[in-house]
């Protein structure tokens, strides 16, 4: 271990020389950088000596998942496509957490993006206790809902969500607020000044609750990180940039500030993508399928990394390291997937892009995501057992 972590005493060393002819911040930031960097090796090490040993011993190890961004209570999961009132099919959710189940997801992070989804998604963590926890919060293409709200505007709708949040943190449903944020993507949707407004009374009420952020931003980091940076002090979990997309300076600022990075298959749709994936620290990076959206489609680069390693996009044969036949939504069967509709069984694509780009072992991205997903949200109390890995 001693000559693993030479190259990065050498740079400690140096920092620590070198410190009267640099200025403080970034100082601050190249030993932040050095520590996470070490953080990583020796991390690293105990896994590659942890899982020789397993070899040795003729011991397989389960890889296990936490979804953490998973729209549960989208009405495909139900049937519902388009905004049919008819559906294409019988209700499925149970298969598809039956899949999930299969793959080694262990948990669900059910995301909230206005006030009846989030109460839906409480409603799924009561059904599915120790398995599915919710987030609370209006996600920014929904912010208009504040300017409509009837009785007592904006800020009767604000207290709204900070009741129902308040009562799941209570019967320990809810891990998270959000998913909230700015979109300056969809500006037709809502206009800048709503989505900001909303975004940062929003960020108070979780700092209020103390619950760690699950978090939206495009195309408007300057303005998501001027309404978050005077809370930071008060968010001492910090969050999660679910979904992200955006350029590697962000990445890095985000990354310096404290916050996760999550990884969908929207995060991996270009050349681009793939870089900025391939630079965030695994100390700070979550797995998530975002399903029903967000799978990896064989136009994405991402798709590309998944058949350089031998796994193909539609697998024909139920079993086969818990893939399962594709069908369009007309033809559904049960414990068939539906074409175009992600599930959370598909998380295992993500990781194994995210290893690739990284080139670094599956199962070491795995237990990262789930360390860091487990120690920002709790997800049923598993931290200390995370932490012990």
């Amino acid at each position: 271990m001693t000559t693993l972590l030479k190259p990065y005493l050498h740079v400690g060393l140096r920092i620590t020389c070198r410190s009267t002819f640099y200025p403080p911040a970034l100082l601050k930031s190249a030993y932040s950088s050095w520590v996470e960097t070490i953080r990583e090796e020796l991390y690293r090490g105990s896994m590659a000596e942890k899982h020789e040993g397993e070899k040795q011993n003729g011991e397989g190890k389960e890889m296990k998942y936490a979804d953490v961004g998973i729209n549960l209570t989208d009405p495909t999961y139900q049937g519902f496509y388009n905004h049919h009132t008819t559906p294409s099919h019988p209700a499925d959710l149970p298969s598809v957490l039956s899949r999930a189940a299969a793959i080694g997801v262990r948990k669900f992070m059910v995301t909230g993006s206005d006030l009846p989804h989030s109460q839906q998604a409480i409603d799924l963590a009561k059904q599915y206790p120790g398995r599915c926890y919710a987030t609370v919060g209006v996600h920014p293409c929904a912010a208009n809902s504040f300017e409509e709200e009837d009785e007592g505007g904006g800020e009767a709708l604000l207290e709204k969500l900070e009741t129902v949040a308040r009562e799941g943190v209570r019967g320990g449903w809810v891990v998270a607020f959000g998913e909230i944020g700015v979109d300056f993507d969809r500006l037709g949707l809502v206009g800048r000044e709503v989505q900001e407004r909303w975004f940062g009374r929003q960020v108070e009420v979780a700092v209020k609750l103390q619950l760690p952020l699950f978090l939206h931003s495009r195309a408007a980091h300057e303005s998501f990180l001027r309404i978050l940076n005077p809370h930071l002090p008060s968010l001492p979990l910090r969050g999660l940039v679910h979904s992200f997309t955006g350029t590697l300076p962000e990445m890095q600022e985000l990354v310096a500030l404290g916050f996760h990075i999550g990884i969908n298959g929207c995060s991996l749709k270009t050349a681009e993508n793939l870089a900025v994936v391939q630079a965030v620290p695994l100390a700070h990076l979550q797995l998530e399928t975002d399903g029903p959206w967000c799978e990896i489609r064989p136009s994405h680069a991402g798709f590309k990394v998944l058949a350089a390693a031998g796994e193909e996009e539609e697998e024909e044969e139920e079993g086969d390291g818990g893939r399962w036949k594709k069908v369009k939504k007309e033809k559904w069967e049960d414990g068939r997937m539906v074409k175009g509709r992600n599930e959370p069984c598909e998380i295992w694509k993500v990781a194994r892009v995210v290893a690739g780009v990284k080139g670094v072992g599956v199962e070491e991205v795995v237990e990262w995501a789930w360390r860091n997903s487990v120690g920002m949200f709790g997800l049923g109390g598993e931290v200390e057992e995370a932490e012990s890995r």
